[in-house]
């Protein structure tokens, strides 16, 4: 039996992937963006370790999430699942940054550096990721006119990225992404072609499976098969680059040494 952590898991891929996982017998923490939110799955969070509510739009919620996650025990995996796709504009958090950029790439990172640190991580990505700029001079998008589906694939090769500096700055721990495929989610639409049990399936089984398969560090996932990622994941100067950049961004250091 293992403890897991789902961002986003009140509907969609994080609810599948939660269900999934309770009828196994795992231990599973929900995730809320709000209590409204969270009252929509009262059926499946009453079987639930424990359920924790805030935006991670929000870097001060998502600070409270990972108390919330804390005060509740060590998790053994995180999915990070939770994501945003098409925003009509750039929006503006708290802190002042786009909100694409925050609830898919600040908001894990920032995460991953407050709660405890588990045994396995799990970030999801999309195929869209391809078409990231490997520039990172404007990752917040202050200076270019704004463009959705820019940011959702920058957004998603960032995060793949990260999963692969975590794999290689932490070697005890087991760090992938997934793309979970275009699923017929309230993000994908129904008209979506992929599996949605395949869908949610690799992420279940990358977090709990002691299957010599499923124990591996960096890879990048779709439909428990790895698959080759766009080049600048793999890439140790883009990865150091990356890290760099959201550290001066955040004001939050994921790793003691500068890359």
């Amino acid at each position: 039996m293992s403890r897991i952590f789902i961002t986003g898991s009140t509907d969609g891929l994080g609810l599948a992937a939660a269900r999934t996982l309770l009828r196994q017998g795992h231990d599973v923490v929900l995730h809320a963006r709000s209590r409204e939110r969270a009252a929509a799955i009262s059926d499946t969070s009453a079987a639930a370790l424990g359920l924790v509510i805030g935006d991670l739009a929000s870097a001060a919620e998502t600070r409270s999430i990972a108390e919330q996650v804390n005060a509740i025990g060590r998790m053994d995996a995180v999915i990070h699942n939770a994501g945003i796709y098409l925003e009509r504009s750039r929006g503006e958090t708290p802190e002042g940054h786009a909100k694409t950029l925050a609830v898919n790439l600040l908001a894990p990172y920032l995460l991953t550096a407050w709660i405890t640190r588990p045994d396995r991580l799990i970030y999801l990505t999309s195929g869209m990721h391809r078409s990231g700029a490997s520039s990172l001079d404007d990752i917040d998008w202050k200076r270019r006119p704004w463009n959705a589906s820019q940011a959702y694939s920058e957004s998603k090769l960032h995060i793949a990225t990260l999963a692969a500096a975590l794999a290689r700055h932490w070697p005890d721990v087991l760090s992938n992404s997934v793309d979970p495929g275009w699923v017929p989610t309230k993000m994908g639409g129904a008209g979506a072609p992929d599996d949605l049990e395949m869908g949610h399936l690799t992420q279940t089984w990358l977090a709990t499976s002691d299957d010599g398969a499923a124990r591996v560090s960096g890879g990048y996932w779709y439909h428990r098969q790895q698959r080759a990622a766009a080049a600048e994941v793999g890439d140790v100067g883009f990865q150091d680059a990356l890290v760099e950049k959201l550290a001066e961004l955040i004001g939050v250091r994921l790793f003691a040494e500068r890359p």
